[in-house]
């Protein structure tokens, strides 16, 4: 008797385990689109702060070029 229980315990851990693994694969197969949505957030982000700062980001790139030019002169 005392046997049966605890083989029956047993059974059940085993269940438990077996449900969260699915719990587990479910929850990664829902990861997988919110990869997607997350990426394109970024990229709306990353392109609404080149609109804001399109001037300051044009300033800078350009005294790069320019100190490069300048630099290159003197070789």
């Amino acid at each position: 008797m005392k046997k049966d229980i605890m083989e029956s315990e047993q059974v059940r851990e085993e269940m438990k385990e077996t449900e969260k693994l699915k719990g587990i694969r479910q929850l990664l197969s829902e990861e997988e689109g919110m990869g997607t949505v997350e990426i394109i957030l970024i990229i709306v982000v990353l392109v609404g702060l080149v609109i804001v700062f399109k001037n300051q980001i044009t300033q800078v790139v350009n005294n790069i070029f320019n100190k490069i030019t300048s630099q290159t002169n003197k070789i």
